[in-house]
């Protein structure tokens, strides 16, 4: 962490001191700009290196005077992100490239007033499988966010991969119990500091709401069955990463154990594991997932370095095969992009070009979904008759690989009978890259921040504002109220088996009952074969 100062370095001409704000381990002081205060890098807890890797959070070392709070900190390790296409690195604007370490649990905080106005608190939890990204993007700068709509927005930093998920417990005995969990632990946590500091940065403690896309949707997953997170929030959203299942210890221990083999260590060498460099304890995580065998549930099970049913910080799966009763009192936003896998197939020159064949394609459905794929690719044939293989390919595999999850956690919350859920599709096309990528996978987070000036404008077309003015809006009323509707869209009604109503977002919003009803049954017989 940065050391203690009473100095504030120089800012910018658009931006002045914010008042200082005292909190449970020493003053802050931020930046006010375009009539949002805004603290940066505060630490919710300690350095997780040495004898507190793998450990259970700890409180932040206090400091005296006055610490800046004007800049990101706190990046964990990272895992290699996912291969692209060179043009597509910065594809949402620019990324992250602060320094890592394990000094990570920092959060950052927007509000539109410290006063006593009790303002909704959204928790943001940001996306990249629990093993890579951050709090710092730009396009999660929450200016907008929480001044157009008067909103508390905070954005946590937390363990990640191999740092926050090597499940040592079945190894190392009751002193490495959570081991596996510490990263989610981290998110309790800061959702310990949003409780006691909420009220000193305009919020209400008692109105907070965890949203997150991709991974960060799984992370909210994970929240909702958690003992150790109830009552910390009240609300929840996944975008684009539902989370129906986790690792089980199984699993798990197993991981461990090809980790340990792969550095040259005894089971009785936990300690040296804990003083490895951050490089050499990264570099075993590729190879020793390699030795795991297929999930049981491929379409369903979530992550190898990621949240672990044990039995305690995670006592079981959070919507398998009901939803968690935990969250019972907790309404649930969940949805996705309409072609999120176009992003991660546009690597492959055939999808790209738009030149796969229907073999090709048959083939393919037929690897996910076996003997269901003839029934799905007729399905898909006759959905969209003038959509080429390529097309249908991002179709069928959204389906597969996002759809499923979103629906079956829509459907099973609603099936509970006791808070609502609400479901949403965001189907507007980028027009960069001639609209190959269509409605990608994390094309929706500019629409939530309103952040759209940080992309590139390539991906920029006429309404696309209006549009970001209406998601902003409808993510706000939904941490304000419990209830996504707004004078900004149609009448949207809750989810529920009689009429799976979802909400399309798009140039024009419109609800649609039931979409790709039809082959709904089937995605979720493959699912969970």
């Amino acid at each position: 962490m940065a050391g203690d100062t009473d100095t504030l370095t120089e800012r910018s001409a658009n931006s002045a001191r914010s008042a200082v704000v005292e909190t449970a381990s020493g003053r802050v002081a931020g930046v006010t700009s375009s009539g949002v205060h805004v603290f940066k890098g505060i630490p919710y807890g300690a350095s997780t290196g040495g004898a507190n890797r793998f450990m259970p959070p700890r409180k932040p070392e206090p400091w005296t005077g006055i610490r800046e709070a004007i800049a990101y900190a706190g990046r964990s390790p990272q895992a290699p992100a996912s291969p692209q296409r060179p043009e597509l690195a910065t594809v949402w604007g620019p990324v992250d490239t602060l320094p890592v370490g394990e000094d990570c649990l920092t959060l950052h905080v927007w509000t539109p007033g410290l006063d006593q106005s009790k303002r909704p608190v959204m928790v943001w939890l940001h996306g990249g499988a629990f093993s890579y990204g951050s709090a710092n993007s730009p396009r999660y700068d929450s200016t907008n966010l929480a001044r157009r709509n008067d909103v508390v927005v905070i954005a946590v930093n937390h363990r990640l991969n191999i740092f926050g998920h090597l499940d040592l417990s079945a190894i190392g005995g009751e002193r490495f119990a959570s081991s596996g969990n510490v990263g989610v632990l981290d998110l309790v946590a800061a959702l310990q500091w949003v409780r006691e500091h909420a009220a000193r940065f305009g919020g209400d403690p008692g109105n907070v709401t965890i949203f997150g896309q991709s991974g960060g949707g799984g992370k909210v997953s994970a929240l909702l069955a958690m003992p150790s997170a109830k009552g910390l929030f009240h609300k929840a959203i996944v975008q684009s990463g539902a989370s129906v299942r986790f690792a089980e210890r199984e699993r798990t221990t197993r991981l461990a154990d090809a980790v340990l083999k792969h550095l040259g260590l005894q089971s009785g060498e936990l300690d040296a594991l804990q003083a490895l460099p951050l490089q050499r304890l990264q570099e075993a995580a590729t190879p020793a997932q390699a030795t795991l065998p297929r999930p049981r549930h491929p379409l369903l099970d979530r992550y190898n370095f990621g949240p672990v049913i044990d039995g305690s910080v995670l006592p079981a799966q959070p919507f398998d095969p009901s939803a968690s009763a935990l969250s019972d009192d907790v309404p649930i936003m969940v949805g996705g992009t309409k072609d999120e896998t176009a992003i991660f197939l546009a690597p492959d020159d055939a999808v790209w070009n738009r030149t796969v064949t229907e073999d090709d394609l048959a083939k393919r459905i037929a690897a996910v979904a076996g003997g269901a794929a003839a029934t799905l690719l007729a399905y898909y044939k006759r959905r969209d008759p003038t959509a080429g293989p390529s097309d249908r390919l991002i179709t069928a595999l959204t389906a597969s690989n996002f759809g499923v999850r979103s629906i079956m956690l829509a459907e099973r919350k609603a099936a509970r009978a006791k808070a609502p859920v609400w479901m949403y599709s965001l189907d507007w096309e980028t027009p960069a890259f001639g609209g190959r990528l269509k409605s990608p996978h994390s094309v929706d987070v500019p629409f939530v921040f309103d952040t759209l000036h940080v992309i590139g404008d390539a991906h920029r077309k006429p309404g696309d504002q209006a549009l970001a003015n209406r998601v902003s809006k409808t993510w706000a009323t939904f941490a304000r109220t419990g209830d996504p509707g707004n004078d900004a869209i149609p009448t949207w009604p809750a989810y529920t088996d009689k009429r799976r109503a979802t909400m399309i977002f798009d140039d024009e919003c419109r609800v649609v009952d039931d979409p790709d009803g039809e082959v709904r049954p089937l995605w979720f017989k493959v699912a969970t074969a």
